[in-house]
């Protein structure tokens, strides 16, 4: 048998589970399987739909990709692809992003519209260009070239609500409920150690046209890293891109902490450096390599219900809060 080397013995099957040993950590052959986590009650069949796909044979980007499709597709999800809230002028615009672990390497739209798949054209951006963001007619030229269809993404149900708004007076900016929020973010895991993340949302309804929020950034509302873990987040944008959320939870598990740990550990990071924060609309998911997950909201008054899917078990749960 040939010598091998430090390097290349801890880069086989071998290295890695004695690397794993050394390290205190399980080996590949520990862990139980694939993990979908998602947020809130729309998230229940994005997992279910994703682990369909995965089981069947797709890759795990696939899975997450198909299972954001559910919720895209859905004209009763008034905030998320087809029958999404418009922006303060009646148009939808929709952002997505999506990320690979293993790769590093993350693709995204913004302000996309008459496409109601933003994560598709978003993860096409990712493998077929050497770019990470196309915003607005960029992103609608590149989704065409693609082979997607264009189409009106208001519903009768979605224009009635923005000529409600715009016929009042006194109309303002608000969130949805939770019930029917602004975002699908999913994270998933192989159960070898490989992540992904995903992202996809009309944004704040009635938004200044134009207006891009976390979601779509690659750090703050979608990050994934086959050697730590990933993350995702939902809530006020416009907030939640001043701190990276994303990526901070990711870097933080890296330290050592667990997924819950990492997510708390983000809330209480916003309110020390703002007390004002413990009254934002603020929510996180994380998992790391081994399955592991954490989820986390600021208070009640935004307070994160979310799905997992795991070992053939689907289910939602309501996230800890720090408030």
């Amino acid at each position: 048998m040939e010598p091998v080397d430090r390097r290349s013995f801890f880069k086989s099957v071998a290295g890695t589970a004695a690397l794993a040993a050394v390290e205190g950590r399980p080996s590949w052959a520990s862990y139980a399987g694939p993990v979908f986590l998602s947020t809130w009650l729309h998230g229940k069949p994005a997992n279910e739909r994703a682990a369909e796909v995965f089981k069947g044979g797709g890759s795990l980007l696939d899975a997450l990709e198909k299972g954001i499709n559910v919720p895209e597709n859905d004209p009763a999800v008034t905030s998320v692809g087809y029958g999404g809230l418009p922006n303060a002028e009646g148009v939808v615009e929709l952002d997505a992003a999506i990320m690979d672990g293993t790769r590093h390497r993350a693709g995204s739209v913004c302000s996309l519209h008459m496409i109601k798949n933003p994560i598709s054209v978003a993860r096409l951006v990712m493998e077929k260009t050497r770019h990470t963001t196309l915003v607005g007619e960029g992103a609608f030229r590149f989704a065409l070239k693609m082979g997607f269809e264009p189409r009106t993404l208001l519903t009768p149900e979605s224009l009635k609500k923005w000529q409600d708004w715009k016929a009042n007076p006194q109309h303002e900016t608000f969130w949805l409920t939770p019930e029917n929020h602004d975002t699908i973010g999913m994270v998933a895991t192989d159960g070898t150690g490989h992540v992904v993340s995903g992202c996809s949302t009309s944004g704040l309804a009635w938004k200044i046209p134009g207006r891009v929020g976390d979601s779509p950034l690659a750090g703050c509302g979608v990050f994934a890293d086959d050697n730590v873990g990933a993350a995702s987040a939902t809530g006020d944008g416009d907030l939640m891109t001043n701190y990276c959320t994303s990526v901070s939870i990711v870097h933080t598990m890296a330290r050592g902490a667990s997924p819950q740990e990492a997510c708390m550990e983000l809330l209480r990071h916003m309110v020390k450096t703002d007390p004002k924060n413990k009254d934002g609309e603020v929510a996180v998911i994380a998992m790391n390599t081994r399955g592991e997950i954490g989820a986390a909201c600021m208070n009640n008054r935004f307070h994160l219900k979310y799905a997992l899917w795991r070992n053939g078990a689907s289910q939602l749960l309501e996230s800890i809060k720090l408030i």
